[in-house]
C-alpha cells in the first residue's frame, strides 16, 4: 500500500507539471464544474449520453445552476456512439450552430469528447470548409484559424472513463461508418480549455470497458516511449514506469471490486499519464493498425493486441526503452527471464511475451484471430490505410520509420504474426 501511495503521489506531481491549473482531478471533485464553467459565460451546451450518465448529468446541471449557468436550448445534446462516427460530429455541430452557447461541455469517455472537439472545429470553420475530411492531419485547424482570424468556442471536458485521456490532449479520432476506417485530427487548438476527471465516476465502468481503457492507456505510454527522443527520454521514462506500475498493481482489484476507489484512482492517474505521454511524443504502429479494426474491436483492445508484435519489429532500435519496460514487467512476475541479460530481438520478444502475459492475466485477447469477425480483409484494409497521407504521422513516429513503399514488406509480417501469435515471421530492418 505504501508503494502504491508513493506511485500515486508521483503521478499527481507529473500531471500538475503537465496541466497546471487547467485540470481538476481526483476523487469527488465533480461539483467543481460550475466554478470552472463560470469563467466563460452563462449558457452552456452540455453534450452527454443520458442513458449512460443520467445521475452524473444531474449533478453537473445542479453545479452549473448554482453558478447561474443554464443549458443552451434547455436540453442536453446526445453524445457520440463508440469510435465517434462522423455523423455524430455533424449532429453536435448543428446543436452548436443553433444554440450558440458561450461554452461547450462534453461529459463522457473519449468518443464524446473527441466528437465535441471536431464539432467545435466545424461550427467555427464551416464557412471556410464544412467537410471534416479537410481537417484530418496535423496542424490544419490552427492554420485555418489563423488564416481566417477565428477562435474556437471555449470547451470543458469532463472525463468519465480511465482510458483515452481525450480530455487532456490534441487528438480527435473520427470514424467513417461505411468504410469502418478511423482518421485523426492532431492539433493544439482542439485541446480543451479546462478539464475535470472525478475518478470515483469510473466505479460504474463495466469489466470489459475497464480492461479496454487500461489497454488504451498502456498503448499511449508504450508507443510514445518506444519513439521518444533523447531530449524527453528521462521524463518519458518517469511517466512510463509510474503509469505501468500503477496499472499492473491495481487493475485486478478494479476488475474484481469495481467500487474500490483506491484502485480506480490509481487507474485514473495512470491513464492520465498516458495523456501526458502523447503530448510529448506520438503513438505509432499499434494505433495506426487499430484504426482499421474499429468494426470488430475496441480501440484499447486492438492496440493491446498489436503492441507486442510491433515491439519485436522495433526491438533492435529501442533496447534502452525495452529494458526499462522489461524490468517493470519482470518485477511484477510477467517475465521469467532476466531482461538485463538480453539484447536486440531477444529482448523484444521477452518484453512482448510480458505484455501478452499481462493481457492474458486480465482476460484480454492476444491475437487478431481471437476477435470475433476478424477476416483477412482487415489485414488488407490496415495495409491500405497505412499508406494514406492523412495517417502518415503514425509511420513517422515509429522508432523504425516506414514509408508507403516499405509497408507491404515489413508491416504485412507484423499483421500476420498478430493473427497467429507467431513472432518468428516478423522481419527486422537491417
Amino acid at each position: 500500500m505504501r508503494m502504491n501511495n508513493m506511485l500515486k503521489e508521483r503521478a499527481r506531481k507529473l500531471i500538475v507539471q503537465f496541466k497546471g491549473n487547467d485540470y481538476i482531478f481526483g476523487l469527488h471533485v465533480l461539483n467543481s464544474i460550475g466554478t470552472i464553467a463560470s469563467q466563460y459565460g452563462e449558457r452552456a451546451l452540455l453534450v452527454a449520453n443520458q442513458a449512460h450518465h443520467e445521475s452524473i448529468i444531474e449533478q453537473v446541471i445542479k453545479s452549473l445552476k448554482e453558478k447561474d449557468i443554464y443549458l443552451a436550448g434547455n436540453r442536453v445534446a446526445p453524445g457520440a456512439k463508440p469510435n465517434t462516427p462522423r455523423e455524430d460530429v455533424y449532429r453536435v455541430e448543428s446543436y452548436i450552430l443553433h444554440y450558440q452557447p458561450d461554452v461547450l461541455i462534453a461529459l463522457g469517455g473519449g468518443s464524446t469528447i473527441d466528437c465535441v472537439k471536431a464539432s467545435n472545429v466545424l461550427a467555427i470553420l464551416g464557412p471556410q470548409s464544412p467537410e471534416i475530411e479537410d481537417y484530418f492531419g496535423t496542424g490544419l485547424v490552427t492554420k485555418c484559424l489563423q488564416n481566417f482570424a477565428k477562435k474556437l468556442k471555449p470547451f470543458i471536458a469532463i472525463q468519465t472513463s480511465a482510458s483515452s485521456a481525450a480530455h487532456l490532449t490534441k487528438y480527435s479520432n473520427v470514424t467513417e461508418p461505411v468504410s469502418g476506417q478511423k482518421k485523426l485530427i492532431v492539433d493544439e487548438a482542439i485541446i480543451p480549455n479546462k478539464a475535470l476527471f472525478d475518478y470515483s465516476l469510473t466505479s460504474s465502468m463495466p469489466k470489459n470497458l475497464t480492461i479496454d481503457g487500461v489497454l488504451d492507456g498502456m498503448a499511449h505510454i508504450i508507443e510514445v516511449f518506444y519513439g521518444i527522443g533523447d531530449d524527453n527520454f528521462a521524463l518519458a521514462r518517469d511517466i512510463t514506469t509510474t503509469s505501468l506500475q500503477l496499472i499492473i498493481q491495481n487493475i485486478k482489484r478494479a476488475i474484481s471490486e469495481p467500487d474500490d476507489l483506491e484502485a480506480r484512482e490509481a487507474l485514473g492517474l495512470a491513464t492520465d499519464l498516458g495523456g501526458f505521454s502523447i503530448m510529448i511524443g506520438g503513438t505509432n504502429g499499434a494505433h495506426l493498425t487499430s484504426f482499421s479494426l474499429v468494426d470488430i474491436a475496441s480501440h484499447g483492445r486492438a492496440c493491446g493486441i498489436m503492441n507486442p508484435y510491433y515491439t519485436v519489429f522495433f526491438a533492435p532500435a529501442i533496447e534502452k526503452q525495452l529494458r526499462v519496460i522489461g524490468i517493470v514487467l519482470q518485477e511484477n512476475n510477467l517475465i521469467s527471464e532476466d531482461v538485463r541479460k538480453l539484447s536486440g530481438r531477444d529482448l523484444g520478444i521477452a518484453v512482448a511475451v510480458g505484455l501478452i502475459n499481462f493481457s492474458k492475466s486480465v482476460g484480454a485477447p492476444t491475437t487478431l484471430a481471437e476477435i470475433p469477425g476478424f477476416t483477412e480483409q482487415h489485414i488488407k484494409k490496415a495495409l491500405e490505410a497505412a499508406k494514406e497521407p492523412q495517417l502518415e504521422m503514425k509511420l513517422k513516429n515509429m522508432p523504425v520509420p516506414l514509408n508507403a513503399g516499405l509497408i507491404d514488406e515489413y508491416m504485412t509480417p507484423i499483421l500476420e504474426a498478430a493473427k497467429t501469435g507467431d513472432f518468428s515471421i516478423i522481419k527486422n530492418m537491417q
